[in-house]
């Protein structure tokens, strides 16, 4: 597969098992040595698993992070947020909720949990298509969980802000599992 995948790009082998290797690092492929590999199918329990992770890590970092935040801080995350429901780019939707997150994490001087996280979002990238495109399509109609953090957060909120976001934040994982589910017994008819 490798060597295929290079002549088809006209690239060396190792570039191509890098990237190969990176697909599975976070999920999207799954390799069987010798036989070849394929893209992991999204699935409701991963979905669940990560954002219950994810809302665990963020509930780590907002207390120690609200002090070490200036106001340049929150106009930069909040116009972040605004970003991440306006756009129809899923690859921008990331690039800003990454930007969001590194702003909180790193103020919280929590580098492991900010680690962690990072994987997790490498994970869930998987997932963006399926809210921007199919459940979220319209600016309109995206939840604003960031924005809602952002808002109780700089008024110093820091638990009703935790608060909020987590119920947004968790009626969109719903959103996403009840999709999911919905799929499956239609692909496994297939």
């Amino acid at each position: 597969m490798e060597a295929d995948l290079a002549a088809q790009f006209h690239v060396s082998r190792s570039p191509v098992r890098e990237a190969l290797q990176a697909l599975e690092n976070e999920g999207t492929l799954i390799a069987t040595p010798y036989a070849g590999a394929m893209v992991r199918p999204l699935s409701a329990e991963e979905a669940t698993e990560i954002a219950e992770i994810r809302l665990g890590l963020i509930a780590l970092v907002v207390k120690p992070a609200y002090p070490q935040l200036a106001p340049a801080h929150f106009d930069q995350a909040y116009d972040l947020a605004r970003r991440i429901t306006r756009t129809k780019s899923v690859r921008e939707a990331f690039e800003c909720n990454r930007r969001f997150w590194d702003i909180l994490f790193e103020k919280a001087e929590r580098p492991i949990l900010r680690e962690m996280f990072r994987q997790l979002d490498d994970r869930m990238t998987r997932y963006y298509p399926v809210l921007l495109k199919e459940l979220y399509p319209t600016p309109e109609s995206r939840p604003r969980q960031h924005e809602t953090l952002i808002e109780f957060y700089r008024k110093g909120k820091i638990d009703e802000a935790f608060r909020a976001f987590k119920k947004i934040y968790l009626g969109m994982v719903n959103d996403i599992v009840d999709h999911l589910e919905a799929q499956e017994p239609a692909e496994s008819v297939n």
